[in-house]
């Protein structure tokens, strides 16, 4: 067989065996198949009921109650590892592995919050509050910027002005007028491709994801845009790759663009846009940071190996040159502009300007969200290690299958971590001027939670304590402070997206 036509059968039976992949990835999260569910059927619901209502005289309700022995995952593994005998409750740790007993205290934490793995809240009613919203630390209101977005947006920039930049993926970037008009796409902008397919979520390639500021954008006007490049021979599969490029926006047309980061042709990826990442984030010293997700061939390609872009956090100079002071700027054979690797699902990306330090939110398996600090050149586990398990219920250890020894002692462990995991999306450390309490709060979003979190750490990096601070809002996309201080979200919904703020109460 010659080899091109050789190279085109093994890409199509790549595409198959990935569109396949997605299809069992996506029955999965629709229900058909939870190991977690199937683990609790059999051990479980005989005693705590079918729906973990409790049986009188067996077993306690697991839901809608306090247990005493706590319901964090961890205690909730403990508890059913070593039982209580002396209530009637055998231990199960002669039983069960160690995999099944986390996935059934996963399990159960999902259902103590209503987090349904399989439910996404991607059609359910965007549910603005009304009135005033009373948290620990201040009260606020939410107020309705703009609801004429396209479903799926993926980030906003407010500018100076007032008026904000909307990135929408499969359709470009608009400007949000102060009156919440929204203007005509700008013209000029990379392209993207509105030919997805809906397989429980959205999966495409060739989207626009973050637009971000240049720190001196008022002098300067520079926007900086992460999208995914399709390739321009497409006929036959859809491939992409993360790139970065700025421009100024003139007249309604972007002009004036260059690129800032382009990995090249060789790392079109079949793997679809939804596990790119694309965030993008500023220091105070002009550095440009950008992230980027699983976009290997697999879950777990690439994404220890340091040629690779998969997988890691980047740092540039704001023109895209690369820092001479990168941890692997002089690694022979390491792509220059990594800062940190092993990351999965990056859908955060900040710098706080208070604690001089660059964080990260990023998606887990079936659970295992986490709050990262990116400490640099640091290895942040994927796929060699998590605390969530895979969604057929087995723990985390592709090193095995990679052949790669590790010691978890070098492995950065989460700061924050979310499990049950409420698949969590953007977010920021609060410096703002309307929100005295929650200066140097991060404030997290989440999609699948549909909540918005307030995170308090102390000066030595460690959870103080959370809150929710909204619940069964909507899927919320990215968060952003506002130039007037106030708290802007991005919320996506099938019926269209919507941009809200927060202000303080007695605004």
């Amino acid at each position: 067989m010659p080899g091109a036509a050789f190279r085109k059968l093994f890409l199509v039976l790549c595409v198959i065996a990935a569109l396949a992949a997605v299809a069992w990835l996506s029955l999965r999260e629709s229900g058909v198949v939870d190991p977690f569910v199937s683990t609790y059927d059999r051990h479980c619901s005989r005693c705590h009921g079918a729906n973990l209502e409790g049986v009188p005289a067996l077993g306690t309700a697991l839901v809608n109650t306090e247990l005493s022995h706590g319901d964090s995952v961890a205690a909730l593994g403990k508890s059913i590892a070593h039982g209580f005998p002396q209530s009637g409750m055998q231990p199960w740790s002669a039983q069960l592995s160690a995999e099944e007993i986390r996935g059934l205290a996963i399990y159960i934490a999902e259902r103590r919050v209503d987090r349904l793995f399989t439910d996404f809240k991607v059609d359910a009613p965007i549910a603005i509050p009304g009135g005033i919203v009373e948290t620990e630390a201040q009260a606020f209101r939410v107020e309705i910027v703009t609801d004429r977005i396209d479903p799926l947006p993926f980030s906003i920039a407010p500018l100076p002005d007032g008026r904000i930049l909307v990135s929408e993926k499969m359709k470009g970037l608009r400007i949000v007028e102060t009156d919440g008009s929204v203007s005509e796409l700008i013209s000029g902008t990379p392209a993207v491709f509105d030919d997805s397919i809906e397989l429980v979520l959205v999966w495409g390639h060739g989207w626009l994801l973050d637009v971000a500021l240049h720190p001196e954008y008022a002098s300067n006007g520079w926007i900086y845009l992460h999208h995914t490049e399709r390739c321009a021979d497409c006929t036959l599969i859809a491939r992409s790759v993360n790139r970065v490029v700025r421009g100024r926006i003139r007249d309604g047309r972007w002009v004036d663009e260059e690129v800032i980061w382009n990995p090249g042709a060789e790392y079109y990826s079949f793997v679809p846009d939804i596990g790119a990442g694309g965030r993008l984030a500023f220091d105070d010293a002009g550095y440009l940071y950008i992230s980027v997700g699983i976009k290997g061939s697999s879950n777990f390609d690439g994404v220890q190996d340091l040629a690779k872009p998969w997988g890691k956090i980047h740092r540039v100079h704001d023109d895209g040159r690369v820092p001479a002071d990168n941890p692997f700027a002089r690694t022979a054979g390491a792509y220059p502009t990594i800062w940190t690797y092993g990351h999965r699902s990056p859908q955060g990306l900040e710098f706080s300007n208070r604690r001089q330090q660059l964080w990260s939110t990023e998606m887990g398996p079936r659970g295992g969200d986490e709050l990262n600090l990116l400490r640099p050149g640091r290895n942040y586990g994927w796929p060699l290690t998590s605390l969530g398990l895979n969604y057929d219920g087995s723990a985390i250890a592709y090193g095995e299958w990679l052949d790669l020894a590790f010691d978890l002692n070098d492995i950065e462990q989460p700061v924050v971590d979310f499990t049950p995991a409420p698949a969590v999306s953007s977010f920021i450390f609060y410096e703002g001027g309307q929100f005295p309490r929650w200066q140097g709060n991060a404030l997290v979003g989440s999609l699948k939670a549909s909540e918005l979190y307030r995170i308090v750490l102390d000066e030595n990096d460690r959870l103080v304590r959370s809150e929710v601070l909204l619940k069964r809002l909507a899927r919320i996309r990215d968060v952003e402070t506002g130039p007037d201080g106030n708290v802007y979200l991005l919320l996506e919904h099938a019926g269209g997206g919507q941009i809200v703020r927060l202000v303080p109460a007695d605004a």
